[in-house]
């Protein structure tokens, strides 16, 4: 029976099926551009929050006090995120996955590009932070319906046991979109001579360069609609359809049927979320702050110095990400991420002795970023397979949605804060601690967690 379903998951359902059906090729490149486009416009912000928002928009107080003050506004997209997969969530499994994906390309992109526009402090004072905060609340949104609709065209297309390898594709997006976000922030600053550690707040770069990553932003969102609007519906959701099973309030329904998938499902994700947000926003922030001789409790690097070290590094991200697609395939999900997020668990221990201000270089902070940049994409590249596989089709998006992104409040949204908080109270190594605990949490969701390789997508 259960070859029989991996075989009807493959087949089309009467002529419109056969006629709709999509190239894998193009849905490849739907699912993983738009997640670039998204990660891209997340990144950009998240990049802008430590560099920039702080002098233009949060500029009152000391220099720490501005940057918590950004850091919050950008924690406040990942409040919009699970209220992002509620929205599209309740479309994409009422209505399906190919129109919902549109409109939370569109809102997010859209939101970006405002960003771009947006008067500083000194112009209009307080209602600039305010427009600037509801601008990162609507990019949660769109965020919150993406990255779900992304993983199920991925997964509901794809051929029997392979679906962890067609699920990475959407996953890629992320270092892409990182890649793109910050390789555009290096090349403004380079060419406008900006320096994080001494803003020049009458330069180029902070009176009108920074804007240009959020505006161009137009271009590649134009692109990723053209993509987006040739797909075609997922075979696995037309099924559904035909069949009858679709609900009339899938928030509902997934409450009272998968209650415990979205408990489980928000913790295996929390340990990828922590230890990404550490390694970028928070690590950007520690690594470019000012030193103990200089009143502060960073480590001093110039702006473009670590930006480089962060692209570079970023780059092992994209490779680890299809190598757990492949082993989770080949091993199944939960022993393939147990390993990963027990070295995660190591990693953490590092933080004390590798972040020490005595003894850093160039050499030993990239092979830090490294290393945390390759488990980053272990632990992610399964992902998009394993929470869609724990929900029922008729609420799938719903549910795959809300795990995501209510573990992107609880790993996310306060991890640059706290960890921001822990380095300067306690020191670096507290941050490390803190990210072993995440991961000792994710650790025994997974225990719990069934294993999903050999589910069937069709079954409600």
């Amino acid at each position: 029976m259960s070859q029989a379903r991996d075989v009807l998951t493959e087949a089309p359902v009467g002529v419109a099926a056969a006629k709709g059906e999509v190239p894998r090729s193009r849905i490849v490149v739907a699912s993983m551009v738009g997640t670039s486009i998204e990660f891209y416009d997340f990144y950009i912000y998240a990049t802008a929050a430590v560099s920039v928002f702080p002098h233009l928009f949060f500029p009152k107080g000391n220099g720490t006090t501005a940057l918590l003050a950004s850091l919050a506004t950008f924690g406040l997209a990942f409040v919009a995120r699970p209220l992002g997969s509620i929205l599209f969530g309740h479309f994409g499994d009422r209505i399906g996955r190919k129109a919902t994906l549109v409109g939370s390309l569109l809102t997010m992109g859209i939101a970006t590009f405002v960003i771009g526009l947006l008067p500083t402090y000194h112009s209009i004072g307080l209602v600039a932070p305010a427009l600037l905060a509801l601008m990162r609340f609507c990019q949660g949104l769109g965020l919150g319906g993406e990255w779900s609709g992304a993983a199920l065209l991925a997964t509901e297309t794809a051929k029997p046991g392979k679906r962890a390898w067609a699920a990475m594709w959407p996953q890629l997006g992320a270092p892409i979109g990182f890649f793109l976000a910050n390789g555009l922030f290096l090349i403004i600053t380079l060419f406008m001579g900006h320096d994080n550690a001494h803003p020049d707040l009458d330069g180029a770069f902070l009176t009108w360069g920074w804007r240009i990553p959020f505006l161009l932003s137009a271009i590649i969102v134009i692109i990723g609609l053209y993509v987006r609007l040739r797909l075609e519906e997922t075979p696995v959701f037309a099924r559904a359809v035909e069949r009858g099973e679709k609900v009339k309030t899938p928030l509902a329904t997934v409450f009272k049927t998968s209650w415990r998938q979205l408990v489980v499902g928000t913790f295996v994700m929390l340990a990828t979320y922590t230890l990404f947000y550490i390694m970028t926003t928070w690590v950007l922030s520690f690594g470019t702050g000012k030193t103990a001789a200089e009143g502060g409790t960073g480590l001093g690097f110039k702006y473009s110095d670590f930006l480089v070290l962060q692209l570079i590094a970023v780059l092992f991200f994209a490779v680890g990400v299809p190598i757990t697609g492949q082993l989770a395939d080949r091993y199944g999900r939960r022993v393939t991420l147990l390993v990963v997020t027990a070295a995660i668990m190591v990693f953490g221990l590092s933080f004390s002795v590798v972040l020490s201000s005595e003894h850093m270089s160039d050499a030993r902070m990239l092979g830090f970023l490294i290393v945390g940049m390759l488990l980053m994409g272990l632990t992610f590249g399964p992902m998009s397979a394993v929470l869609p596989e724990l929900f029922p089709t008729n609420v799938r998006y719903t549910g795959s949605g809300i795990a995501y992104n209510t573990a992107s409040i609880l790993g996310a949204a306060v991890a640059p804060f706290i960890a921001t908080w822990l380095a300067t109270s306690y020191g670096v190594g507290w941050v490390g601690i803190y990210l072993l605990i995440a991961a000792a949490l994710t650790f025994v969701a997974l225990l719990v967690m069934r294993e999903t390789k050999d589910t069937s997508l069709d079954e409600v």
